[in-house]
Parts: C-alpha cells; sequence; structure tokens
C-alpha cells in the first residue's frame, strides 16, 4: 500500500471514529438546563431583528445594520464608535441587542444602558440627544415628546425631552404603589405607565395595598434573619384598591379617573387593558367586578377624569377574563378592534367609538392567540391563530371591510411567531416545527410571498437523541380530542418495559403539546429519555387555546377534570406494552405541582414516584385574582374549596413523594406545603421536601441545574 493510501484509509477511519464517537455523545443537564454553562450552544441558531420602519434590521453585541433578502448586512452603527463620543461623561455602551428604531423617516437608533438613554444618528455620526436613565425603575420612554416615566425610591417621576423632571407622587411606599403592574399582573396586566399618543399626557395605576394583609416572609442570609413580608391577598381576604391617574406635562398636574369605588360597589374592581383615543382626549379601559363575570368596557374623559359612558358589557355565569386593550384602526378613529370569546373562542371584533358592534371580524371554533397589528395600505389586521389545527400558530391577515381572511405563511404544521413591520407591509416570522429547529422568514402581508434568512441546523447533531412523538386521544368526556407528546430513550425496544414518567401541568393560560421542535419538549424530557424512561405529557381539560368551554370545564372544582383526563393519559400507557404499569411517576411544577400530590393522593395504587415543585394545596391559601376567578370565595364556594383541598387527602398518600419549594415563594407561598406536611405528619405518610433559600417560584441560575438533578435522582433512586 503506497503512503498516500494509508494515509487516505486512515483518515477514512479517524472519520469514521470520529462519527461514531459523535453519535455517542450524550447530553448533561449542563447541556439542557437554562441555568447551565452550556445550554445556549444547545440552541438552534437565531437572529436578533427589529425594524426601522420598512427596512429590516440587525442587532449584534457590538453593532447594528441593516439586512437584505440575501442576507447581506450593512453595518450603519458600532458600540465603539458611540462610545468615543460618550467617553466625556464616562459613559459606556456594552450591547447594541437592545437597539430600537423609533422613527420610520429618520436615522436615529435608541439605545439605553441603565445610565444613559440617547438617540444615536447613524448617518451623521454623532448623538442627537441624549437623557439620564440612572435608576430608573419601569421606565416608559414616549418617542414622541422623548418623555420617560419612572419609578425611584417608590416615587413616581416624568423627566421631559429637555430633561425637567417633577414628582407625580409624594407617598409612594410599599402600601402605596404608583407606576408599576397591579392586580398581580393577571388580565394581561404587564405594566403601570400608558402614554398618550402625543406624549403629553401618562395614564398610570396608583395601588393602595396599606389593607392587605402581609405575607411573613423571611431573608436567612443576614447574620440574623429579617423579616421582609410581602402583601398577600389571600382568597376572600380584603384586597388592594386601584386608581387610575393621568398625569399633564403641560399643567404638571394630574387628575384621576372617576371609576367607581369600593365604597360604591361594595367591593374592589379591576381595571385593566388601558388604551388612549388617537386624539388622546378619551381613556378606554375594561372594568371588572371581583367575582369576575361582570365586565364593561368604559370611556373616561383624560382631562376631567369623567366618566363618558359604557361601550360594552360582557356577563357569563362562570368569568370574563380580558386580556387585551382596544386598538384603534390607523386609518380612521372612529373604530377599534376588541378581542372577546363571547361566542366560545378567542376573536376579533370592530365597534364604533358609540359602542356599536359593527361586526365580527374573525370565526370559527378556533383562537386568535395574537394580533401582530395593522397593514395601513391594505386596510387589514395580521394576527396569528390556531385555525388550521390546534397544534399549529399560523399567521393571518383579514381585511376589514370585507371580512377575508388571507393565509400569509406557508400554512405547515408549524408554530409561529412573528413581528410586524412599522407600517405593517412586511413580517419576519421565526417559526419551528417537530422537525425544524428554526426558520427565519420575511414575508410580505399583502401578497404573502417572502424570502428566507435562516435555516438553522440540529444543535444537537451527533448527540444521541430520543425519539418525540404526538398523538391525542379522548377526553374523560368521551367526545373531546386531547393531545399528547411521548419521549422515548434514542434505543428504545418496543419489547423491553420501561419506567414511565407524567409530567404534568394541566391549569390555565398554559399548554404543553404544539407542532414547535420536538413538539415543544422540555428539555428535562430528554435527560430523561436518555437515562432509560418513557415520558408521556398531555394537555387536559382546562388548559389554554382551545376555546372558552374547554378552559372552563374546570371551574369551581380545580383539578377534578384535569384528573379524569390524566388517568385517561395513565389508561393509554397501559395499553401499550413497553409501559411499566408498575413503574409509573408523575411530575410537575406550581399547578403541577398540585396536579402530582393530587394524582399521588386520589391514585395513590397507580403512581408509585411523584416530584412536586411550588405545590398549590388549598386554594383559601392563593391569592385573589386567579383564585377566585377559577374556584370563587370560600365562602361562596365551601364545596368546591373542600373538594379540592389536598389536606385530607394526606393520609391517603402510600408512594415516594418528594416536595421541592422557593424558601422565599411569593406567587405559591410556603404555607402550602408546610401546611401538607403537617397534615402528613398527623396521618403518619412520609413524603420528603426540599427547599431553597432565597430562592422564589422558580429556580434561577445554576440553581436550576441542582434542582433538575434532584429531581431526576429521586425517580433514579424509587422509580427504576
Amino acid at each position: 500500500m503506497t503512503r498516500i493510501k494509508q494515509l487516505l484509509t486512515m483518515a477514512l477511519l479517524l472519520a469514521v471514529a470520529t462519527t461514531m464517537s459523535a453519535q455517542d455523545k450524550l447530553f448533561t443537564l449542563e447541556d439542557l438546563n437554562f441555568g447551565g454553562t452550556n445550554y445556549r450552544r444547545m440552541l438552534p441558531k437565531n437572529m436578533w431583528l427589529t425594524w426601522w420602519g420598512e427596512q429590516l434590521m440587525y442587532q449584534d453585541a457590538e453593532e447594528g445594520g441593516s439586512i437584505d433578502a440575501k442576507g447581506n448586512r450593512k453595518v450603519l452603527f458600532t458600540l465603539e464608535e458611540i462610545n468615543k463620543i460618550t467617553a466625556d461623561n464616562g459613559i459606556t455602551f456594552h450591547s447594541a441587542m437592545n437597539a430600537s428604531y423609533p422613527y420610520p423617516d429618520q436615522s436615529l437608533v435608541l439605545l439605553d444602558n441603565g445610565t444613559e438613554r440617547v438617540l444615536y444618528d447613524f448617518k451623521k455620526k454623532s448623538v442627537a440627544w441624549r437623557q439620564d436613565s440612572k435608576g430608573q425603575l419601569y421606565a416608559d420612554w414616549n418617542k414622541v415628546s422623548r418623555a420617560v416615566a419612572y419609578v425611584s425610591d417608590d416615587q413616581l417621576y416624568v423627566t421631559d425631552g429637555q430633561g425637567q423632571t417633577c414628582h407625580i407622587s409624594d407617598d409612594g411606599s410599599r402600601e402605596i404603589v404608583y407606576g408599576q403592574s397591579v392586580h398581580r399582573n393577571e388580565f394581561g396586566i404587564e405594566k403601570g405607565t400608558f402614554w398618550s399618543p402625543d406624549g403629553q399626557r401618562l395614564a398610570f395605576y396608583r395601588m393602595d395595598q396599606s389593607m392587605v394583609t402581609d405575607y411573613p416572609q423571611v431573608n436567612i442570609f443576614p447574620r440574623t434573619a429579617t423579616y421582609e413580608p410581602d402583601k398577600y391577598p389571600m382568597a376572600g381576604m380584603t384586597s388592594h384598591e386601584v386608581t387610575v391617574g393621568v398625569y399633564d406635562t403641560a399643567t404638571h398636574k394630574t387628575i384621576y379617573l372617576k371609576t367607581p369605588s369600593s365604597e360604591e360597589t361594595g367591593e374592589a374592581c379591576y381595571f385593566t387593558n388601558i388604551a388612549w383615543s388617537p386624539d388622546a382626549k378619551t381613556i378606554y379601559m375594561f372594568e371588572l367586578n371581583r367575582a369576575q363575570n361582570d365586565c364593561r368596557l368604559v370611556a373616561y374623559n383624560a382631562v376631567t377624569g369623567e366618566r363618558l359612558g359604557e361601550l360594552y358589557r360582557e356577563v357569563s355565569d362562570r368569568y370574563v377574563e380580558p386580556l387585551h386593550p382596544i386598538s384603534f384602526l390607523p386609518w380612521d378613529n372612529t373604530k377599534f378592534v376588541m378581542q372577546s370569546q363571547k361566542d366560545g373562542y378567542n376573536h376579533l371584533y370592530l365597534f364604533d367609538t358609540k359602542g356599536r358592534e359593527l361586526r365580527q371580524l374573525t370565526a370559527g371554533p378556533w383562537v386568535v392567540t395574537d394580533v401582530l397589528g395593522f397593514n395601513q395600505k391594505g386596510k387589514s389586521i395580521i394576527y396569528i391563530s390556531n385555525e388550521k389545527d390546534p397544534l399549529q400558530r399560523n399567521i393571518y391577515s383579514v381585511n376589514v371591510a370585507n371580512g377575508k381572511r388571507t393565509l400569509l405563511d406557508k400554512g405547515i404544521g408549524a408554530v409561529q411567531s412573528a413581528q410586524l413591520s412599522a407600517a405593517g407591509e412586511q413580517v419576519v416570522d421565526k417559526y419551528s416545527a417537530p422537525d425544524i429547529p428554526r426558520n427565519i422568514e420575511v414575508i410580505a402581508t399583502a401578497k404573502g410571498k417572502g424570502y428566507q434568512l435562516l435555516a438553522a441546523e440540529d444543535p444537537w447533531k451527533g448527540y444521541q437523541q430520543p425519539l418525540f412523538e404526538c398523538g391525542s386521544i379522548k377526553a374523560a368526556d368521551g367526545v373531546t380530542d386531547l393531545y399528547y407528546r411521548m419521549v422515548k430513550p434514542a434505543d428504545f425496544d418496543p419489547a423491553k418495559k420501561y419506567p414511565t414518567v407524567v409530567y404534568v401541568y394541566g391549569g390555565p393560560h398554559a399548554h404543553n403539546v404544539e407542532a414547535s421542535w420536538h413538539w415543544y419538549s422540555r428539555s428535562w424530557e430528554t435527560y430523561m429519555a436518555q437515562k432509560g424512561y418513557v415520558l408521556f405529557i398531555l394537555d387536559n381539560r382546562g388548559s389554554e387555546d382551545r376555546g372558552r368551554d374547554f378552559e372552563q370545564a374546570t371551574f369551581h372544582r380545580l383539578g377534578q377534570v384535569e384528573m379524569q383526563d390524566q388517568m385517561k393519559g395513565v389508561e393509554f400507557l397501559k395499553s401499550l406494552p413497553y409501559v411499566d404499569a408498575d413503574r409509573l411517576g408523575v411530575h410537575g411544577w406550581s399547578y403541577g405541582g398540585f396536579m402530582t400530590i393530587s394524582l399521588m393522593t386520589h391514585y395513590p395504587d397507580v403512581f408509585k414516584v411523584g416530584v412536586a415543585g411550588g405545590p398549590v394545596i388549598d386554594w383559601k391559601w392563593y391569592e385573589v385574582m386567579y383564585g377566585e376567578r377559577y374556584m370563587g370565595t370560600p365562602e361562596s364556594n365551601p364545596e368546591g374549596y373542600a373538594t379540592c383541598s389536598l389536606i385530607p387527602q394526606a393520609k391517603n398518600l402510600k408512594g415516594k413523594l418528594q416536595i421541592i419549594v422557593g424558601y422565599n415563594d411569593p406567587t405559591v407561598v410556603p404555607q402550602h406545603a408546610l401546611s401538607f406536611l403537617d397534615a402528613c405528619v398527623k396521618a403518619g405518610t412520609q413524603p420528603d421536601f426540599f427547599a431553597y433559600p432565597g430562592e422564589e417560584h422558580n429556580m434561577r441560575g445554576h440553581a436550576s441545574v441542582h434542582l433538575h438533578e434532584r429531581i431526576t435522582q429521586y425517580f433514579e433512586d424509587y422509580l427504576k
């Protein structure tokens, strides 16, 4: 054999050996967990994109610029050039990932490093405007007036575009809260300040929670532990009271909307989804009674605070849940679009400012999941829905005048997320499918045609990947389709018997199965499959995006219908020859923790091992807004609260159960888990318990890796 042939043979053997070695690579939790050191490199390749008018822009750590249909980039600014200009103030910008382009007709990019906010002119290569941003919490900047509203030391401030700062409040404290999200982030509330379109007036929340009971949290890290309580209104107890103020930057005066008070109604009201009229003279918002079954869209005079009238009312024998503000048509200030599931599914409706419903814009047994905005030229709405399939998310446009719907993406079985350009003529579509990690396309909303910017490779290539499957079974009602995901070991052998773990959430406003990469599988499932387990995940009735009746099937009896459906999943598992029915486990967090203990104690001979994280134990210890929506109050629904409580079920525990909590959880307070432990002591049952000091409802950073190691080891010790 010649030397060249020897080298070629050796190279071939080396390549084969390398390939075999690569295919044998196993995952670690450092690879798969978001707190792990290798997690980011295991994610599909991505691009960070935004819009400058109708021009697509890219964002990198050190620079920003434009990108064309072929993916060619043109650098428009770098942090190095900006930092040379701002160095006189000792200001340094470290990332361009938060860059935005607020003016479609001006070459200005907005950057904020938490110390200074600047508008940089990337054509003139100069800083056009700058504003101090140090210490500004919950900052809300308006591009028209360039004023910013923010909170500092519990007080609300506004700094105008010229740098003049005004005090909006002087009595702010942990009990009187300004400019922040209220009602515990329910009803779609994510912020507490709302600028008028012209940037001259600021609507803001003021929340008085002085009457709300403290939950006694403790910080154990000082030499002597300190008392750091949370305001926590439990179901049926006294709640906070919210009012809405309006600050005028011209007069420096504040008025309050004359909303119903608890003294007038006899109960607290919820105010949500604040929206401004295009002329900045009127504020619209949804008002909800405490029982959450009577919802009204009300208009207020933004100058005087006077109530102008009720435009819409929706009542229910269960609950109404407004989640989205109204949106005015950009081409007609007298009409707006409202979202409602009054016909059983979340759809779009066209109204005028007199409160007349002009037409229903979308209809059918499917859900509008997101409204992206408007195509102003085409006078259409761009939205995402699951019209094609409950597991898909596709992008559509609907013509406001005639209701004609047009599918804009390729319509494949995938899940789309999208960002609309300023005038709505283009949309960036990021999507994944069960076998597609991530694709990015740009679509013209008028014609539905576009181009591809990215087709990400499989970042798990070379690893032993599990088998991901999806299917459906019938719910306990014998009629409703429920969708499941199953994850099997890479070397799955149908002739073997496998220990199987049911992962469950089961509650409202969440789902676990969809047509995205790996059928939306959690990375921990891959880790468990690698260790020889089968994983089963089922979206029971009560979960989201299947319509009003599907989600409200659990009303006043949380956990009951969900358990019935999950046990139908168990019946299905037991019918499979490769599932070891004597080695069934269950795991879930939060609502899933509640479901885990529910299943362990109601079906003690079915589940051998369970791990419940942050579990709700009794809904009377959960907070007002969420708890009362689904359960009513302990006084109005005593039978439901008694049925759903897990305290009486502690005596039924047979299998191995580990309960894990964040020691300072402000969402599902530790009283839940501790009370269950007390009930187990009295009943003589033996759960295990672990707490993460200083952690809240979900473990952060590397504590998450530790958590999932602990969960995994528990199943390894007792289920395998």
